[in-house]
């Protein structure tokens, strides 16, 4: 899953994003909110981690033209404890949670999955699929009971099209889903990671739909 980071402290934004990274996301990580904005109307992002004083745009006005777009993307706001009134501002500005700094690292990464599993229309922690039972929070895949050994490539491809089962996805919104800006891709990554997972798990887990993208069924099963 990819995710914008914004927050202009040096120190406490590298933190986030080397955290949320070995938690297996795909992190970009702005330092001001115009350019936010900019990463916001460009590219499509699982979720948004937004820190409410931020250089040439405040962090409230970047969420606020978020939301003029009717764009739905979760936004967790990062907030310092005593701004009671900026917690309250940011929620009805369209905020769908807040963290109080100082934060634990576990603590966020729970909270950014609770908030894409949600707007994915899921309500259970674990995504079960053909036989597939994936946990997000333990980054743990069993097929039939049996634990499979997954890249974090692999398992954020088959994250992402779980999450998405019976909807067809295309090579180029797996790979804004897999790699965050200045990731090094390869023109034939996504096609790879696919066999791969094909491979590990069964040849009929994933169709491809010629010149559309890939699907995973619902209910399809080896």
């Amino acid at each position: 899953m990819r995710v914008l980071v914004v927050e202009d402290d040096a120190l406490l934004g590298d933190a986030i994003q080397a955290g949320l990274k070995q938690s297996g996301y795909a992190v970009d990580w702005m330092k001001d909110g115009a350019s936010a904005e900019q990463a916001l109307t460009t590219e499509p992002y699982a979720a948004v981690v937004l820190d409410l004083g931020l250089p040439r745009l405040s962090g409230l006005e970047v969420l606020r033209r978020l939301r003029s777009r009717n764009t739905p993307t979760p936004v967790l706001i990062l907030t310092a404890m005593d701004t009671v009134d900026d917690r309250i501002k940011g929620l009805d500005a369209g905020a769908d949670d807040y963290l109080v700094k100082p934060f634990d690292m576990g603590e966020l990464a729970a909270r950014l999955r609770a908030l894409i599993r949600r707007a994915s229309g899921k309500t259970e922690p674990l995504l079960e699929v053909a036989g597939i039972r994936l946990d997000p929070a333990a980054h743990r895949v069993l097929y039939k009971d049996k634990p499979v050994e997954l890249s974090a490539r692999e398992f954020a491809l088959l994250h992402a099209l779980m999450l998405n089962a019976g909807k067809v996805l295309s090579r180029a919104q797996l790979e804004e889903q897999l790699y965050a800006w200045g990731d090094e891709i390869e023109s034939n990554a996504v096609e790879v990671h696919v066999h791969h997972l094909r491979r590990k798990l069964f040849p009929g887990l994933i169709e491809t739909i010629r010149g559309v993208g890939y699907l995973m069924p619902r209910d399809k099963a080896a």
